[in-house]
């Protein structure tokens, strides 16, 4: 890549549309989007020897492509799958997740989904942090449609998940409050502006926010698949 990497975080309201939004972000952006992965691949990291953890880390800085090339190996979640349990703070398992989004903002281009990914990076400029959000009316026949259950069974997955969103970014955060707009350069309602229209204002605000990345991103060729 011809200038230095940027990162694009996507927080998300549970049936809003986030995670069709930034896999469309990325792919007309040509990069990869990251979310379930990274939660898949900490587990794993966490469930491993400290020692065997630390010569695995030492390895994936020696190769850059090391950590992105584990990632792309792992299933990609494309079903909403709610969060059913209550919150649960578990430091190690977040710190490694800390550590693999810190690397994939080193490494390469992409957008994060999650994970408190706009706090971890809050201090890298090169940066565009979102929250999605929609009203229940909205969320609600997404939810019913993609999982097969009822308004009652989506209204409490959407209640629950959120909940457990809002309690992890407030522990990880130290306090902080997950839907707070000024946590973002960008908020949007996906109701009112649809998901091609938050798409398109979400790569504006992009090279708003970068005007040097205007030329790299009109010149791109065929996007990547994964």
């Amino acid at each position: 890549m011809g200038t230095e990497n940027y990162t694009i975080t996507i927080a998300r309201g549970f049936g809003s549309g986030g995670k069709e939004i930034a896999s469309t972000v990325a792919k007309d952006l040509g990069i990869h989007c990251y979310e379930n992965r990274i939660l898949t691949l900490a587990s794993q990291l966490s469930g491993i020897d400290r020692q065997l953890f630390e010569e695995v880390n030492e390895k994936l800085h020696q190769k850059q492509s090391g950590i992105t090339s584990l990632l792309r190996g792992l299933p990609r979640r494309t079903v909403a799958t709610p969060e059913k349990k209550k919150f649960v703070s578990d430091d190690q398992l977040y710190e490694y997740e800390k550590q693999i989004i810190e690397e994939l903002a080193n490494t390469e281009s992409c957008v994060i989904v999650g994970k408190a990914a706009d706090w971890v990076l809050k201090d890298r400029e090169r940066v565009l942090s979102v929250y999605i959000e929609a009203p229940r009316s909205f969320c609600r026949p997404r939810i019913m449609k993609q999982m097969g259950v009822s308004a009652e069974t989506a209204d409490i997955s959407i209640s629950e998940t959120d909940k457990y969103r809002a309690e992890y970014y407030e522990y990880y955060t130290g306090g902080n409050y997950w839907t707070n707009p000024v946590n973002y350069d960008l908020t949007l309602n996906t109701a009112r502006l649809g998901i091609d229209g938050c798409v398109d204002m979400i790569k504006h605000a992009l090279v708003t926010k970068f005007p040097d990345l205007i030329s790299e991103l009109n010149s791109k060729a065929q996007p990547k698949t994964e």
